[in-house]
């Protein structure tokens, strides 16, 4: 197969896992976060990733948001948000984090392949996102190895609330600007 065939076959993995994700809880998502104080994000590896873009443009937003884990992440609190990106939603670290911010009292939102997980189960708020799982191997679901359906679906969804937050707040994409780091 060649290159232009790869990217035509995971842009159109891609359309298919996106296009079966709800609407209805994306909406809640974007709601949540407009009604938080704080905004705390986190996903373990290549998860993890896609969660600090999404912080990035939390914060160009005006939005007061963090990755858990940085050094300069303050404490969370009742009126927070937690948002968990976990394929698996069985991660460890993640799992004890969700726990931890569900004893606080913190609204928890979950991003996942499997609703029915741990985090799934604890979350306020659970978006599923029909992707391959690390675990599931050759299913036919995706020609990409291990998570990478579900990390690239991740990160489309996350730029997907994005927007529904610039809408809901009237704001456009030059107005942003002024959030952006100078110091590069």
């Amino acid at each position: 197969m060649t290159h232009r065939r790869f990217t035509e076959e995971i842009l159109g993995e891609l359309k298919n896992t996106l296009s079966g994700m709800d609407d209805k809880s994306a909406g809640l998502v974007v709601d949540s976060i407009l009604k938080s104080k704080k905004i705390f994000v986190a996903g373990g590896g290549r998860s993890g990733f896609m969660a600090k873009a999404f912080v990035m443009r939390l914060m160009h937003t005006d939005l007061d948001a963090y990755v858990v884990g940085e050094t300069v992440t303050p404490n969370l609190e009742t009126d927070d948000i937690f948002i968990v990106g976990s394929g698996s939603g069985e991660t460890e670290s993640l799992v004890s984090m969700a726990k931890k911010a569900k004893k606080i009292g913190a609204t928890i939102v979950a991003v996942t392949i499997n609703p029915d997980s741990t985090i799934g189960e604890m979350a306020d708020v659970v978006v599923e996102i029909p992707a391959q799982a690390k675990s599931d191997g050759d299913s036919g679901k995706s020609i990409q190895p291990m998570g990478s359906l579900f990390e690239q679906s991740l990160l489309l969804f996350y730029d997907a609330l994005i927007l529904g937050l610039m809408d809901k707040k009237g704001l456009k994409s030059d107005g942003m600007y002024g959030r952006h780091a100078n110091l590069e």
